[in-house]
């Protein structure tokens, strides 16, 4: 019997910290040890949403295509596996036809399959959707309340800039572009006409060159 550790983090912040990666691989490495084994293998997702299905978890499909009869698929927490009770019920499928199992270093009802167990996973699970729920939420009733105070929110649309109260305001410079833009659409130049005349007349999208593609998006043409 093998474990196989499955780490996992949502943002690619933390990917790049490694902060929480440390830790779960610590956790699983530990429980491991508790058990008198050793980590056979440890697969990754970094910046991945616990609410991806299979389909766009590389890692972990890599891992349970590792596993054997008897091998176990080790989490720091039921969580990692994802946030959708839903996805969570079909990777615990795809690993039960391996003839393998899954087991949190944290416990949460991974060690048996009794009733009481059972319940207790799903009920982790439901928790764990709950929370991602939450937090979207919150994340789009503060950032519908920054927008409404005209505060920035995510990339600064071309034409405006950030003040020093950090809101939106008009950027002189731009909008004199998207004014140029907006004569040379109206005299019959195409989209890939008007980048080439913008880069031969010296005028650049923020130090970058034009294409007809940014011309379209800045323009809304």
């Amino acid at each position: 019997m093998a474990y196989i550790a499955y780490l996992r983090v949502s943002t690619q912040g933390q990917a790049e910290s490694g902060a929480g990666l440390d830790a779960q691989y610590s956790s699983c490495v530990a429980y491991a040890e508790r058990q008198g084994a050793q980590v056979a293998g440890c697969y990754r997702d970094e910046g991945v949403s616990g609410a991806y299905g299979l389909d766009k978890r590389p890692a972990l499909l890599e891992a349970i295509d590792t596993l054997k009869k008897g091998d176990t698929l080790l989490v720091a927490k039921r969580d990692r596996l994802g946030r959708d009770p839903i996805h969570v019920a079909m990777i615990e499928r795809a690993i039960e036809r391996k003839q393998a199992r899954i087991v949190s270093a944290a416990g949460e009802g991974t060690e048996a399959n009794d009733p009481a167990s059972i319940l207790m996973r799903r009920m982790i699970d439901a928790f764990a959707e709950y929370e991602r729920l939450i937090i979207g939420a919150r994340t789009k009733a503060a950032l519908q309340a920054k927008k409404a105070r005209g505060e920035r929110v995510g990339h600064v649309p071309f034409g405006y800039q950030v003040n020093e109260a950090n809101q939106l305001s008009e950027c002189p410079q731009e909008q004199w572009i998207l004014a140029e833009i907006n004569i040379l659409r109206a005299s019959g130049l195409s989209l890939r006409e008007i980048a080439d005349e913008l880069n031969v007349r010296g005028i650049y999208n923020r130090g970058n060159k034009w294409n007809h593609v940014a011309v379209k998006r800045v323009a809304k043409l």
